[in-house]
């Protein structure tokens, strides 16, 4: 029911098939409702390749590995191999599962929506990082029933980095303007209300940064959240193309952006169009070299 159902409330309240918990759900029993309390459950329990040393466990080359994960089921296994207590048990930093944004906001999508709370990751870039620069980046809405509204939260966000990075707002309620979703970043580069070499991460940035995340945003709104490296359909190109594709991101953009208020026309045009929907095997980039993956394949916990 809750993959044909019309209603997003009840098709984000239940697991897909990368915030399955599967044999490791035990780990999850008596989990809090309260977001703050969720996101410290989340943030005891991973590792941020790129701030490990801040945190005083720098990683070996096969932790750093752990990045390529895709599936909570497979990042619940790692923490159980380290620590088989519930997760609401805070683990040391050296036995925490290793990830990056995207692990972080599908592991609190993970734990919501075993709840049945509505959740779903978003893929785009957060203002809070580099001055100046739209930085890659994934965070999480969740659905607030008594305000009735969407929440953006960055799960993310602890007390070392608030503090490293001099953020003043609520991680919990993100502003539009700090977490920037990749359809308003298109929108935004397309319209020249920015520039856009100020979107990416690293030496890679452009208007071709920008599509990849809108697909992979699409990708993520139909519970498919998949790494920032991997690649299929529009995105093996660094060319947007003709009028008609340009139309065509433009058109993702702008349901993506008003998905609540027509998602049937989101699931439909993701199911539909061969070039948006992830196919059964992908390309890749694990440190930028491409490997065809089967994602329907059962996931190993890298060696």
């Amino acid at each position: 029911m809750a993959e044909t159902t019309a209603n997003p409330l009840t098709y984000y309240a239940y697991p897909g098939l990368m915030t399955t918990p599967g044999e490791h759900a035990v780990l999850l029993q008596g989990l809090p409702e309260a977001i703050p309390a969720l996101c410290a459950i989340v943030q005891h329990n991973l590792l941020h390749v790129h701030w490990a040393e801040r945190y005083g466990s720098p990683l070996p080359p096969e932790r750093r590995a752990e990045v390529n994960i895709r599936r909570a089921s497979t990042m619940l296994a790692g923490i159980a191999a380290r620590d088989d207590r519930l997760l609401t048990l805070p683990r040391p930093v050296d036995r925490r599962q290793v990830g990056n944004c995207r692990h972080f906001a599908v592991m609190l999508s993970t734990l919501l929506r075993h709840q049945g709370i509505p959740a779903r990751a978003r893929c785009g870039f957060g203002a809070y990082f580099t001055p100046g620069q739209f930085e890659d980046h994934w965070a999480c809405e969740v659905w607030n029933e008594a305000e009735r509204r969407w929440v953006m939260v960055d799960p993310q966000l602890d007390a070392l980095q608030i503090e490293a990075l001099g953020v003043t707002f609520d991680p919990h309620d993100v502003p539009a303007g700090q977490f920037i979703v990749a359809g308003r970043a298109w929108q935004m580069c397309r319209r020249g209300e920015a520039d856009p070499e100020t979107f990416g991460i690293f030496d890679m940035r452009g208007l071709w940064f920008v599509w990849g995340n809108l697909l992979r945003d699409l990708a993520a709104l139909n519970k498919m959240e998949l790494l920032p490296w991997d690649c299929w359909g529009l995105m093996e190109t660094d060319d947007p193309g003709s009028d008609e594709a340009l139309a065509v991101y433009d058109r993702v953009a702008e349901l993506t952006l008003g998905i609540d208020d027509d998602f049937g026309a989101v699931r439909s045009l993701y199911d539909s169009d061969p070039d948006l929907r992830v196919p059964p095997e992908i390309i890749s980039y694990v440190d930028g070299k491409p490997e065809i993956v089967n994602i329907l394949a059962g996931e190993e916990f890298p060696a």
